[in-house]
């Protein structure tokens, strides 16, 4: 009877176990499939992930075991690893190798331990874009088999070994890191191709003996480092390289002249060194260029003429050197040129160029120069043109009629000119459909606003027209011009009142009309711009380059600049008019304003206790008027208020103590006989205003001290009566 059950209870488990080990083929297989890794990688990952602090990465496993044990572990299926393709089925094979480990963006922090040089096998390396730091280790150095390193966008810091022995290298890229002391020369790695050790600490001089240890290397990045003196020659043993990264750096001298020999050349960029003398007309022998950036440097003499070999070029850059005399003729012959930017030098003469030659032109800077006679008719010849600065030159004349034809323009700035009739500048303008920065400071001298004959400007979002002494009104077009977000008409004769459509202006967070002759009272509606109340964040335009269309320095003494339109803060600037009326309580509506100057008008009443809701205040200027009562004491409560005045008005009483008032200077509050308090005499403890507050307070008191005798005598009764009726729950 035993034998029986125990033989029918096999006959019962049997199915279950085979089930079972069918179950396990798959994945037996599947691991079968992965192999085992080699033990001296999985020792070498162990050490990695010890070092670092971010825990552990998912999908790594060693199934607790330890690093001398004898248990296979398949690695080649974790997160980030890829193995060699052999198979690991054999006894006599230890195991598969790791070749690639790329745990890139996934925010680790920590560092490297001298563990990785156990991956002898490893090709290719990426732990970019984390939060690594401290010092490389040695070992990471002596990888024979590694042609891909990337650290980039790191934390790393210390030197690199100057030994490294890395002869399978092809990639080399510790770019955004803290690396200091020499730059690496990787001499022994004659497979190099690229060599990225931008955005460091690296200093020292230039060594292009990399040139000779690599020759077929392509790309060259040392930009934004501190490396300096005079650039050496070399390069020319680079007979492969395409992209010579030397920018942001200190750099001084001429460029050696067996640069110009790397006629593969397609990149160089230059800008932001100390490079000084006549830009060599060598570069023609570059035919391959198509960037060209020699900005920010000290270049002078002629731009040379040297264009018309170089038909490839695209890009060319010399802004903010000391160039001279005019425009070179072969410039014309470019037809491949999209950015010309040539700004702030001393270049001079007519703006002599054949623009028909350059349709693909979609940037082009010649702002602050020394350009005369008229703006070009044949700069419409180039329909692609996005951006055209050409402020700051002593051009004359009208705005071209042609320019209605730039259905591109999108940035135009033509401030700091004489030019002459807005209305009819105005008028062509505004038939450009996708203009949304406008610039045209100190122009049209003495001229009158137009009221009528402007329909377009419906893409416009900047507007700044100041500093040209027009008259007449604030133009009623403008209520058209819904896309607005900054609008400066400051410095001008403009008289009649506000109009009240500007609170309708849901975009505008920026308003300037101070300095005009403005009357009346402040339009109420002016409490009611949306930008001001929400505050929606202002999304900047994407550029590629560095463009500043107009500046102006803000009262704290920063330079804006009119394309960073999201960098200007919440501004609401009314001084320097003639407003009369009381400053509205609604004001305090306008929580994300930062800048509210009102001052040198013939304002009137007090100052409302509820400007204390504006939170985000930092300047708040209301001096120069005939404002009445006292400082309200919650203005103490703006944390971020760092200019403050209400000087020169009729307020009384004791000036608020606490917050941002106790860094306020004097000059903050003078003209004002009946202040007392900080920086003025005591006050007097029976002035009508402290006896008001006084009174007011010990009403106050008496009054809730009378209160709360009641209160607590009328529950001591109910108390004494029923004692458990306050504790009864009601639902």
């Amino acid at each position: 009877m035993g034998m029986g059950r125990r033989r029918g209870g096999l006959c019962v488990l049997l199915p279950v176990c085979v089930s079972l080990f069918c179950l396990q083929v798959p994945v037996l297989l599947s691991q079968e499939g992965e192999g085992s890794c080699d033990p001296a990688d999985l020792r070498a990952l162990r050490g990695f992930l010890r070092g670092l602090e971010s825990g552990a990465i998912g999908g790594w496993r060693f199934n607790g075991s330890p690093p001398s044990s004898s248990v296979p572990i398949s690695c080649c299926g974790w997160t980030g690893i890829t193995c060699d393709n052999s198979s690991s089925s054999s006894p006599s094979q230890s195991g598969r190798r790791v070749v690639g480990l790329d745990l890139s963006n996934r925010r680790i922090t920590g560092k490297l331990s001298a563990s990785m040089g156990g991956l002898d096998h490893l090709r290719s390396l990426n732990l970019s874009n984390n939060s690594f730091g401290g010092v490389l280790p040695r070992e990471l150095f002596r990888l024979p088999q590694l042609e891909v390193l990337d650290l980039s966008y790191n934390e790393f810091s210390g030197t690199i070994p100057a030994d490294t022995d890395l002869p399978s290298i092809r990639v080399f890229n510790v770019s955004f890191n803290n690396f200091n002391g020499s730059h690496p020369v990787l001499a022994g790695s004659p497979k190099l191709a690229q060599f990225d050790v931008g955005f460091n600490k690296f200093s020292g001089s230039i060594n292009t003996s990399i040139c000779l240890a690599s020759a077929g290397i392509q790309t060259v990045r040392f930009s934004y480092n501190l490396l300096s003196g005079v650039l050496p020659a070399g390069f020319s043993n680079c007979s492969s390289l395409t992209e010579l990264y030397l920018d942001s750096n200190n750099f001084t001298g001429a460029l050696p002249d067996d640069l110009f020999l790397v006629s593969s050349l397609k990149r160089l960029y230059l800008q932001e060194n100390r490079l000084s003398g006549e830009l060599s007309a060598r570069i023609r022998n570059l035919s391959n260029l198509e960037k060209l950036d020699v900005s920010l440097n000290g270049f002078s003499g002629r731009i040379p003429d040297m264009f018309r070999p170089l038909q490839k070029l695209q890009y060319f850059a010399a802004a903010s050197n000391r160039f001279a005399d005019s425009l070179p003729p072969s410039l014309s012959t470019l037809s491949t040129i999209q950015v010309l930017n040539l700004r702030n030098n001393s270049l001079k003469g007519e703006i002599d160029l054949q623009f028909e030659n350059m349709r693909r032109l979609s940037f082009l800077d010649l702002a602050s120069n020394r350009f005369s006679g008229g703006i070009p008719q044949n700069i419409a010849a180039c329909k692609e043109l996005k951006t055209l600065n050409l402020a700051r030159n002593k051009l004359t004349g009208e705005v071209p009629e042609s320019f209605k034809n730039l259905s591109s323009l999108s940035f135009l700035s033509l401030s700091n000119n004489s030019l002459i009739n807005i209305a009819s500048a105005l008028s062509i303008v505004q038939q450009c459909p996708n203009l949304t920065n406008l610039a045209l400071t100190m122009n049209f001298h003495g001229e009158r606003m137009p009221s009528d004959g402007i329909q377009g400007f419906q893409s416009l979002q900047l507007l700044v027209i100041p500093n040209s002494g027009l008259w007449g009104s604030i133009p009623p077009w403008l209520q058209q011009c819904t896309k607005l977000h900054l609008l400066d008409l400051s410095w001008n004769k403009l008289e009649g009142t506000i109009p009240l459509w500007f609170g309708n202006l849901d975009s505008v967070f920026y308003l300037d009309l101070s300095n005009n002759s403005l009357s009346g009272e402040i339009p109420v509606s002016l409490t009611k711009m949306k930008r001001l109340i929400s505050g929606n964040s202002l999304q900047p335009r994407s550029s590629s380059v560095y463009f500043p269309f107009f500046s102006m320095t803000s009262q704290s003494g920063t330079r804006l600049q009119y394309n960073q339109v999201h960098s200007f803060k919440p501004s609401l600037l009314l001084n320097t008019n003639k407003l009369v009326g009381s400053i509205y309580p609604q004001f305090g509506n306008l929580k994300k304003l930062h800048v509210l100057d009102l001052s040198q008008n013939m304002l009137s009443g007090s100052i409302p206790d509820e400007l204390s809701a504006m939170k985000d205040l930092e300047t708040m200027d209301l001096s120069h008027n005939n404002l009445v009562g006292i400082i309200p004491p919650p203005l103490a409560r703006l944390s971020f208020l760092s200019r403050f005045s209400v000087a020169f008005n009729d307020l009384v009483g004791e000036i608020p103590v606490g917050g941002q008032f106790s860094t306020f200077p004097n000059s903050s509050f003078e003209g004002n006989s009946g202040l007392c308090g900080i920086y003025f005499s005591p006050c007097a403890s029976d002035t009508p205003h402290q006896k008001t507050n006084r009174q007011r307070r010990d009403n106050s008191f008496f009054e809730g001290m009378a209160t709360g005798i009641g209160l607590g005598t009328f529950v001591g009764i109910l108390l004494a009566r029923d004692p458990c009726r306050f504790w009864t729950y009601y639902p």
